[in-house]
């Protein structure tokens, strides 16, 4: 299980994943899932995957072998970052088309999925949650963020804090304390955590960062975010009980 993340605003974006993997309770291991494919001062495209290992990894290669190979169709042929949402839909369905009926016959999952965001000249930036089956949804003002993978647990903090006017530093906090309320909850979630802030029109990523198991910074975040959260909780009134004379007792046997 993983856990990625892209929020855009007006100032840029913030995409942030997790590197945890694994294959069954004793075996887990860490890949990295967050890939910058920008061309500076052309285009900023970065790709985040969730799901099947061998075929996100078989996806990676394709489009990095494509790059390479000066396709005439490539990712970076794509003239909307729509376009390079579409394109990355058409390598998931080529890998699968070729994986799935082996992946089937064992009954291994194949689903994966990818997000996809950046700014290419002439337009602004934007963020794609790319699906297994090819097709894309848009992050917009009224839902600026998007999430792959084990979502549920980092959710919350998004719905609360993030706004399409939040500063985008504000932004990237948010996502690390988003990751780490996921790893707190779900043990299949877990570092090394990448993260990078895209600003507008800049057409490179000047802001990038790694942090490690046992980051001091990590540390100090979960702390800090668990104080706050049980100092709010102990300034919440307490109940108001209404006395009800004619309420019966439940009784389960």
């Amino acid at each position: 299980m993983t856990y990625c993340l892209g929020v855009i605003n007006r100032a840029g974006l913030v995409i942030a994943a997790d590197s945890r993997t694994n294959a069954g309770v004793d075996y887990i291991s860490a890949y990295r899932k967050l890939f910058d494919f920008s061309i500076p001062g052309e285009r900023a495209v970065l790709l985040c995957t969730s799901g099947n290992l061998a075929v996100t990894q078989s996806i990676l290669t394709l489009i990095e072998r494509e790059i390479q190979d000066q396709a005439e169709v490539n990712l970076h042929s794509q003239k909307t970052l729509y376009d390079t949402a579409c394109y990355v839909g058409d390598k998931i369905r080529q890998i699968q088309e070729r994986d799935r009926p082996w992946l089937e016959r064992d009954g291994i999952d194949f689903q994966c999925s990818f997000l996809v965001g950046g700014q290419l000249q002439g337009e602004d930036p934007k963020l794609y949650l790319v699906y297994a089956q090819g097709n894309c949804i848009q992050a917009t003002p009224e839902t600026p963020f998007l999430q792959i993978g084990e979502t549920k647990y980092g959710k919350p903090i998004l719905d609360r804090t993030i706004t399409f006017n939040t500063d985008l530093n504000a932004v990237a906090k948010c996502a690390l304390l988003s990751i780490d309320s996921t790893m707190k909850s779900n043990l299949s979630v877990g570092p090394p955590i990448n993260l990078i802030m895209y600003e507008r029109d800049s057409f490179q990523v000047c802001h990038r960062l790694q942090l490690r198991l046992g980051a001091p910074y990590l540390a100090k975040i979960r702390h800090l975010w668990e104080d706050s959260v049980r100092h709010a909780f102990d300034r919440m009134p307490d109940i108001d009980w209404q006395p009800d004379d004619n309420a019966e007792d439940i009784l389960i046997d």
